[in-house]
């Protein structure tokens, strides 16, 4: 079965639709990133202000060691948030990244299935052997893509895992530093 001249035009039309879509991701993903820069950048010189403001009203060192002690865990925390907005914004691009390609992907599949099963139909007498051995490496193909697209997403998760503990790790040390330095 060979693709006729619609079939073509149809799939390229619909590859196009797919990039401008993933282009469009792309540059929703650089917003967020923008934006919550943006964000973290106003937030950082309001502080400073009032750190400074702080510091100047400050009239001994202990006075100061409680201020430098006050500040510690609440950058901890900020850091982890905007770390978590920072992955949570790149994680999300990349699944819409990912859904794409694997829905091109199973397209692309079931195309090469359907056009194997229509070679097989018409192949000629005595050929069975080669049509099985096409269709066993097709299928082998399929459980080899399944196999690595289930291994992509177990390590996707303990690398989510893993942030979201050194997160609570790093916030979790913080309060522990601050509270044996206000002692």
């Amino acid at each position: 079965m060979a693709l006729t001249a619609d079939q073509i035009l149809a799939a390229q039309k619909a590859n196009l639709e797919t990039l401008f879509g993933l282009t469009t991701k792309a540059f929703e993903g650089v917003e967020k990133l923008v934006e919550l820069n943006v964000t973290a950048s106003k937030a950082a010189l309001t502080e400073a202000q009032s750190t400074a403001q702080a510091a100047l009203n400050v009239k001994d060192a202990q006075e100061l060691l409680t201020l430098q002690a006050s500040l510690f865990q609440p950058l901890a925390e900020k850091t982890a948030a905007y770390s978590r907005h920072l992955y949570d914004i790149a994680q999300g691009t990349g699944a819409e990244f990912t859904k794409a390609f694997e829905a091109k992907a199973a397209e692309a599949q079931q195309t090469f299935v359907g056009l194997v099963d229509s070679a097989s139909k018409n192949a000629p007498a005595g050929s069975e052997t080669a049509v099985a051995v096409l269709k066993s490496a097709v299928a082998a193909a399929n459980n080899a893509f399944e196999s690595v697209q289930k291994a992509v997403k177990q390590a996707s998760d303990v690398a989510e895992a893993n942030f979201n503990a050194v997160s609570t790790q790093a916030v979790a040390a913080a309060k522990t530093a601050t509270t044996s330095r206000k002692r």
